[in-house]
Formats: structure tokens, sequence, C-alpha cells
């Protein structure tokens, strides 16, 4: 049967969800700061936190052939036919040239085309599909519980990253913003819906957790955006992504948007994408040419040693491990050791990942240790070193974690220690992204691993991580005339017990 059309659109059968991707266990490490054993780091949670995931199919899908020709793109947003309120937002920003995968897909968006973008983390894929959202939903205003359009990730970290890059955007054109994820109030979450948001941030879980209470519904959801979408089929998000985008308006637009695409979003391509503008500013290996790779051989004895060195530098650094206990372990010993280093995993509620990240962002904490939760959706300026302390065992990984450094043009190194055992299989997984690294056999107190990381010696001063002075005046601020049942009680106990002393 063919497909119908509405409003000049096809309008896509409903089909229930497919299977999950990536079903097969990564192997085992030892080592004292590394995985010490085969379960992976918080497997995939239904609100978007996660650890390590499984290896994921490889490889190139065939990219889907546009029927209708793509609109010629631009070096300006002033080129755009956009609300005015946005160029004036873009301005303010001191933006006006726009990145080129904005500048390809925007003109087709814009005009309503669905779109299939892949761009190297940095590329400013955000903003690529986030400007189309708004200026397409300006002036719209949506009914309690019932937002227009959706944007659907990975993680709670990239969620938050994607609010923020779009918040001055919506308030230029009078849009409400909500973000739907996992580790925070749901009924927070649930009223901020029922009193009405016409763009909705949201991991899969959270989302589906809300329709299935009644605070939410999709059928007047118009424009769909799925960013990272590979992941979450590698996450084993497929089921409940698939079952959303049935949800929605069956003629609305739909973009998808990621830094890798491969045959694991292949499915939400032929299912949900209609007569797609193709754009790809990168290949799949999504090689930066401002970004060095070193691969570090070292001996296993020297691994720990080693990795304290490197996180004891002058700078801030992001150290990855597979799981949470060994993040953890890391992050302890490097408290230890004299350097201001916390911890980022899915185990961490969402309250602490975010002053995390904060302190982190702002040199309070110099070294962040963590899960595969902060291989996306993290920003931090000018953070030019990323150590992977355990190897990743997928291409996909190596590029995504990489990728928090050198971004927007700017430099940054990313360093793999590999011991003996392991060598094999990273020169694999090199090839498969495509990197030829620079390798190095590296041994303690040698000037090579000073030159390319700028290790050196920790204070061996034990350290504790405390909220800023400007933090706890806040709290202070906002504590001050809140008095809990149980302090009032206790200040009555010391007035009665004066009072009978005086007595006395």
């Amino acid at each position: 049967m063919n497909p119908t059309r509405t409003n000049g659109r096809t309008s896509r059968p409903r089909r229930s969800g497919g299977p999950a991707f990536g079903s097969s266990a990564g192997s085992s490490r030892g080592g004292r700061f590394g995985s010490p054993a085969p379960s992976r780091s918080g497997g995939p949670s239904r609100s978007g936190g996660h650890g390590r995931r499984p290896a994921a199919p490889t490889g190139e899908f065939a990219l889907p052939k546009t029927i209708t020709p793509a609109l010629p793109a631009v070096e300006s947003f002033a080129d755009l036919d956009m609300p005015a309120p946005l160029l004036a937002a873009l301005t303010a920003q001191g933006m006006s040239v726009p990145f080129p995968i904005q500048g390809a897909t925007l003109p087709n968006t814009l005009a309503g085309r669905d779109a299939l973008g892949r761009g190297r983390t940095g590329s400013g894929k955000t903003l690529a599909f986030g400007l189309a959202l708004l200026a397409r939903t300006a002036g719209q205003r949506a009914e309690p519980r019932q937002p227009l359009a959706l944007v659907l990730v990975p993680t709670r970290e990239l969620a938050q990253q994607v609010t923020d890059a779009l918040t001055p955007y919506a308030r230029a054109v009078k849009l409400r913003l909500a973000t739907v994820v996992g580790g925070m109030p749901i009924g927070r979450q649930a009223n901020a819906l029922r009193g009405g948001a016409e763009v909705v941030v949201a991991t899969p879980g959270r989302l589906k957790d809300l329709i299935d209470r009644g605070d939410c519904r999709l059928n007047q959801v118009a424009i769909t955006v799925l960013d990272e979408a590979d992941q979450m089929a590698d996450m084993g998000f497929m089921p409940q992504v698939t079952a959303l985008l049935n949800q929605v308006r069956p003629e609305g637009q739909r973009m998808l948007f990621s830094a890798t695409l491969d045959r694991n979003v292949d499915l939400l391509v032929r299912r949900y994408l209609t007569d797609p503008v193709v754009h790809s500013v990168d290949p799949s290996a999504g090689a930066v040419t401002t970004m060095e790779h070193h691969v570090l051989h070292v001996h296993g004895a020297d691994k720990n040693r080693t990795t304290t060195e490197i996180a004891a530098r002058d700078g801030r650094v992001i150290m990855f491990l597979d799981t949470k206990r060994a993040v953890d372990k890391l992050t302890d010993h490097l408290l230890a050791s004299g350097v201001r280093a916390a911890a980022l995993h899915g185990g961490k509620a969402q309250s602490q990942r975010t002053r995390t990240l904060t302190q982190f962002k702002t040199g309070h904490v110099t070294v962040l240790v963590a899960t595969n939760v902060a291989a996306r959706g993290i920003h931090v300026d000018n953070l030019d070193l990323v150590v992977n302390i355990d190897p990743p065992t997928d291409h996909k990984d190596y590029l995504h974690r990489g990728g928090r450094t050198a971004r927007a043009g700017a430099s940054g190194k990313v360093v793999t220690l590999v011991t003996p055992d392991q060598r094999r299989g990273m020169s694999r997984l090199m090839a498969s992204a495509g990197i030829v690294p620079q390798t190095t056999q590296v041994r303690l107190g040698e000037e090579a691993l000073s030159q390319i990381t700028g290790a050196q010696a920790p204070s061996g001063i034990p350290v504790t991580i405390t909220a800023p002075v400007a933090e706890r005046r806040k709290r202070g601020a906002a504590s001050r005339g809140r008095r809990s049942p149980a302090s009032a009680a206790l200040r009555r106990t010391t007035r009665q017990t004066s009072f009978d002393a005086a007595a006395a």
C-alpha cells in the first residue's frame, strides 16, 4: 500500500518498536584502578544513566537517497528565513557565521524537510536542529500536557546541555522549554508539562514514565529530533524510542543528528525519515586536525603511578574508566595523593553529577574521573587532555570520549594507556576509528611522559573537595529563617535546661 500524503508530507504508518541493538559483552580488565570484573558500569537505565555499553555492530550503512534536491547552503545566519527575534538573539550571542552543518541543513529544515545530519562532536549540531525547531514552533502555544516539539537524547548530561544551548533562543521567541530526565523529581517535571511547554528535551525512559502517568501526550508533537540516536540504539533504548516516535504526529518533521552514523540507526532512518536531506560534515571516524592521538605503552606495574602523575598535571583532565567501582577507587586515591579529583558516573544522583560538572568547569576540581556517562553531552571550554585509563572496546566510544577535547577548533590530546596484553585490541580499535596514533613506550620519570601529558609528581597532601564559598553562602542564606523541627526542639530543651538551672 502506498503511503498517504497529509499536509504535503508523507504519513508514516505506525509500527511497533524494533529489537534492541548491540548485545555482546565487552572484555574484562584488571588492575588496581582498572575495571576488575566483566560486568559493566550501570547498564542501560530507563532514564538515561549508563556506563560502559555492549559492543555494537560496526560499519557504515547506505545513506538514503534524496529525491527532492536540497536547498543550497548559506554563509550567514542573516540569509536564513528565521524570525527576527532569533536572528537578534544570535547576534547578541556573537554568532553571525554558521558552522558547516548549520549552514547546510538549516535552509532545508526551516522549510520543513526531514534531515539526517552527521558532524563530529563540537561541530554545532545542537543549533543545527534547535534553530529550525524553535523557528517553526514560534508563535504557537502548547496546551497542558501536549508539547509541540520533542528532542530525544540518550543521557541526562546531554539533555541539560541541549537545554542550556537552546534556552536563550527559546526565550527570544517566547517558547517554554521543559527538561525531562531521570534522577530528578518527577513531580516537578510533571508540573512543567501540566503548565504547558512547547518544547520538551527528554531521555526516553523518563518521558515514557510521564506518558504512562498521564502527564504528557505526544499527539501534538509536529517536530521530533533524535540527538545521538546511535547511542540510544547502543544503550538498548530502541524499543522505547520507536514507541515514542509512533506517538508523535505521523506527518510531522523528523531530524536525526549524530556524531557517528552506522547500521545501528539504519532502522530509524528507513522507518521514520521521509525524503531526508542528508548532510555529513565528517566521516564516522570524525578525525579532527587539531586533536593529537597518543597511545602510551606502559608496564602493568607502572600504570597506577603513571595515572596519578598525569592527574597531578597543571590544568584539567578527564580520565575514563569502565566501571563505577573503578572510578570511585581512583578518585579516592587521587584525593589522598593531593589531586583535586571528583567522580562522575551513573550511580551518582543527578544533583551530585550537576554539581561535579560545575566544579570541573570552574576549575574547583581539576580531574574528572568518569565512566562513559561523560563521553557525550559534556562541553568544557579549553579542555586540552582526555585520558583513557581503561581503553574502550568500541571505536565510537573512543571518538566520543576524545571529543571532549579539541572542540570548536581548539587543540587537544587524547591519550590511551595500554598494557602489553591490550596492544592488539587497541590496534584494531584505532584502525576501525580511522586514526593513526603516535605510539610511545613510557616509563615513570621519563621525559616523554611529561612532554606528552604534563605529568608530574603529586603533592601527597590529602585534599577534600568542598562546595565553593559562594555556593556555601547561598545555601546558608537559603536556610536562614527555616528551622527544622529537630533543631527547634533542641533549642527549646536548651532554653528549658537553662531556666531550670537558674531557678535552682
